[in-house]
C-alpha cells in the first residue's frame, strides 16, 4: 500500500508541474507535441487531442512537456526546408502528422515566441506546484491536523493526547526510553506506600500526579512511533529548576489534537505557513548545495525516492492531513529546486532565455545540448549518491 500511495503522490506532483508547462504553452500559442508521464523509452500512447500526444514511459520518476521548437528545432527546420527531423535529438511526430510549411511551423515554436512568453513557460511548472501546495496545506487545515491546543481548544478538537515535547538528558525519562513525540496515554503508581492512576490529557493533572509520586516507579503506557509501548520510570528531585524538591521525569508535555479550521481561516493561515515553508526549504537547499561545492555537505537531512517512499508511508499512517501536508512539502522542494540555474532543470532554461536576451540572438542547439547532457548526467550521479545513502541508512 506504501508503494501505491508513494507512486500516486509523485505522480500527482509531476502532473501538476508538466500542466503548468503545457497550460503556459498552449495559452502563448505554442505546439505541444507531447506530455508524457515518465522518461521514455515510451510504453504506451494513450491517445491524441489538439495536436498534442499524451503518453506513459516506462521511467516513473519524471514527466515532461515536448514544445516544438525548444531546442531550436524551428530554426534548424526551416534552415532545411522544413523538416523538423533534422534534429536527431527531436522526437518529432512527421510521421503522424503532416508536415507543416517552415513558416507556419516557426510561428508556434518555442524559440519563435518572445522572451517573456519563453520565460512565462518555463515558470509556470514552478508556480503551479507552489500554488499546489498552497491548495494541500489549506486543504490539510480544513481535514485538520494534531497540533498544540490552547485550553480552550481542547473541548471542540477530536484525538486529542498528552504529548512529550521534550526530553531533559540523563533525566528520569530518558533513561526510561522516553521521547519526544511519543503521546502518554496512562500512568500508574503501584507500591506499598502509594496506589493511584492517572489518565487524562492536560499537562497540569500529569505534572501534579507525578510530583504526588513521592519517587515510586512509575509504569507508563506510550504511543512510540505509532506503536504502544509500556514503560517504568521513577520520578526525581532536581529536575525542575525553579522548583529542586518537586518529583518530576524530566519531560516537557503538552496537550495535542486535531481542530478542523474553516475554509476562510484555512485559505488565510495556509497562504501564511506556505509562505513560511518556501522560506524554510530555500534557506535548506542554500545551505545544502553550499555543503556539496565545500564537500561539508549533510546528507542525512537529504532523501531520495526510497526515503521519500518511507516518508510517504509513515505521513499516510498517522492521517489524511499528515499526508497533504507532506505532500506540500515536496512539492515545494521540486519547484524550488527545478528553480536552480542547471541546464538540465527549469531554471537552466531561464538562465538561457535571459542570456540570449542579454546577447540578443539565440544560443546554438548544440551548445544547449551539450550543456543539458552534462547536467542531466550530474542530476542522474546525484540521485544514484541519494538513493544509495537512503538505502544505508534503512539496512544499517
Amino acid at each position: 500500500m506504501t508503494i501505491l500511495i508513494f507512486f500516486a503522490v509523485i505522480v500527482a506532483l509531476i502532473v501538476v508541474h508538466e500542466l503548468g508547462h503545457f497550460l503556459a504553452a498552449k495559452a502563448v500559442g505554442m505546439r505541444v507535441d507531447e506530455f508524457g508521464l515518465g522518461y521514455p523509452p515510451r510504453a504506451w500512447t494513450i491517445g491524441k487531442w489538439g495536436g498534442t500526444e499524451y503518453t506513459l514511459n516506462w521511467l516513473p520518476f519524471g514527466g515532461f512537456v515536448k514544445i516544438f521548437g525548444e531546442n531550436g528545432e524551428a530554426v534548424a527546420g526551416s534552415d532545411a526546408g522544413g523538416s523538423q527531423a533534422s534534429n536527431p535529438n527531436s522526437r518529432s511526430l512527421t510521421s503522424s502528422a503532416p508536415q507543416a510549411s517552415s513558416a507556419a511551423a516557426d510561428s508556434r515554436a518555442f524559440t519563435s515566441k518572445n522572451r517573456l512568453a519563453q520565460a512565462f513557460v518555463l515558470v509556470a511548472g514552478i508556480a503551479m506546484n507552489l500554488l499546489f501546495a498552497y491548495a494541500l496545506i489549506t486543504a490539510a487545515l480544513v481535514s485538520g491536523t494534531p497540533r498544540a491546543l490552547a485550553p480552550d481548544e481542547i473541548a471542540g478538537a477530536r484525538d486529542v493526547s498528552l504529548a512529550i515535547a521534550s526530553v531533559l538528558p540523563g533525566s528520569p525519562a530518558a533513561r526510561a526510553g522516553l521521547a519526544a513525540g511519543d503521546s502518554i496515554l496512562d500512568a500508574k503508581i503501584s507500591s506499598p506506600s502509594m496506589i493511584g492512576e492517572w489518565r487524562a490529557t492536560d499537562p497540569k493533572s500529569f505534572s501534579d500526579f507525578v510530583a504526588r509520586s513521592e519517587g515510586n516507579p512509575m509504569t507508563l503506557d506510550v504511543l512510540h512511533d505509532g506503536k504502544a509501548e509500556t514503560l517504568v520510570a521513577s520520578p526525581a528531585t532536581g529536575a525542575v529548576i525553579s522548583d529542586p524538591s518537586r518529583y518530576a521525569l524530566g519531560i516537557e508535555v503538552a496537550t495535542i489534537g486535531v481542530v478542523p479550521l474553516g475554509l476562510a481561516t484555512a485559505l488565510s493561515q495556509g497562504a501564511s505557513l506556505t509562505w513560511d515553508s518556501i522560506v524554510l526549504t530555500a534557506q535548506g537547499l542554500a545551505h545544502f548545495f553550499y555543503g556539496v561545492f565545500t564537500l561539508s555537505a549533510d546528507w542525512s537531512q537529504v532523501s531520495g525516492p526510497v526515503g521519500i517512499a518511507g516518508a510517504v508511508g509513515g505521513a499516510s499512517a498517522q492521517g489524511f492531513g499528515y499526508l497533504l501536508s507532506l505532500m506540500a512539502i515536496i512539492s515545494i522542494n521540486l519547484a524550488l529546486i527545478n528553480l536552480i540555474p542547471v541546464p538540465a532543470l527549469d531554471g537552466g532554461r531561464l538562465l538561457f532565455v535571459l542570456v540570449e536576451c542579454a546577447l540578443r540572438r539565440p544560443l546554438k542547439p548544440s551548445v544547449m545540448q551539450a550543456l543539458n547532457s552534462v547536467s542531466f548526467a550530474f542530476l542522474v550521479l546525484l540521485m544514484v549518491v541519494v538513493t544509495a545513502h537512503d538505502i544505508f541508512k534503512i539496512v544499517g
